[in-house]
């Protein structure tokens, strides 16, 4: 499903309303015909796809993710698939007052980049991989790794947020990241056996002994977690194509 399916962010528009438009036969902006509802949802909604096909032709992902209702924008997610950041931190501990990040690792594009700190872990290269991206897609990271960075370091991250976790949860997926994997049947080569207590474990090894395997070893988990997170997007997000478009068409 695409942005150009949903008429929902049109004003007055809501769920039943937005069936029965597919149910008609507008499933796409191209289709929409203002006779199939009342003369001023009419209006709103020929002003909302003129509005969002221009920020859409013109690159505003942020413009069109701020019309969406909340729990809705994993319908973007197929128009910036490309452009999509899929991000995880590791951490010292849980509380960004007194902990650090150690590593930052960010799947986009096909590629997979790990900052590390004392390397290059900086405020620059954050937002060239997490601010300047159309979209950024975590898990549980609206509310520890998002907050966490911009405690950690002076970032201002604004770019539309996608966790993952809230879809799950919506879908019947429940538990953390890596008991998802398990149900999707989704793999950690290698690294199965490591957690985030682990993760700290193997940070405190670099950082205090210099031990180079325990830090490959913990950027290969770190940099799994986010490319983990785009198979699950995509398996989740045609779940949800199945369950809130397809049967209305």
């Amino acid at each position: 499903m695409r942005i150009e399916n949903s008429f929902i962010a049109a004003d007055g528009v809501g769920e039943k309303t937005e069936r029965r438009l597919w149910q008609d036969g507008a499933t796409h902006w191209d289709e929409f015909d203002p006779s199939l509802v009342g003369e001023k949802t009419g209006d709103r909604i020929q002003s909302y796809i003129r509005d969002a096909r221009r920020a859409l032709d013109d690159g505003e992902y942020r413009t069109l993710a701020e019309t969406l209702p909340s729990g809705s924008l994993w319908r973007l997610y197929e128009n910036i698939r490309d452009d999509t950041a899929f991000f995880d931190i590791e951490t010292t501990g849980l509380d960004a007052a007194t902990n650090d990040v150690t590593t930052v690792s960010v799947h986009r594009g096909g590629d997979t980049t790990t900052l590390v700190q004392g390397r290059d872990l900086t405020v620059d290269a954050l937002e060239r991989e997490l601010a300047d991206a159309s979209m950024v897609v975590s898990f549980n990271g609206k509310r520890f790794d998002q907050p966490f960075l911009e405690s950690n370091f002076d970032l201002d991250l604004d770019t539309p947020h996608l966790d993952l976790m809230y879809l799950c949860k919506r879908l019947g997926l429940s538990g953390g990241l890596k008991s998802i994997e398990q149900d999707l049947g989704v793999g950690r080569e290698g690294v199965e056996d490591v957690d985030g207590r682990e993760a700290v474990r193997l940070w405190k090894r670099y950082d205090r002994h210099g031990d180079d395997a325990a830090l490959d070893r913990l950027v290969k988990y770190n940099r799994l977690d986010t490319e983990n997170l785009r198979i699950i997007l995509d398996d989740v997000t045609g779940r949800l194509h199945d369950d809130v478009f397809a049967p209305h068409v």
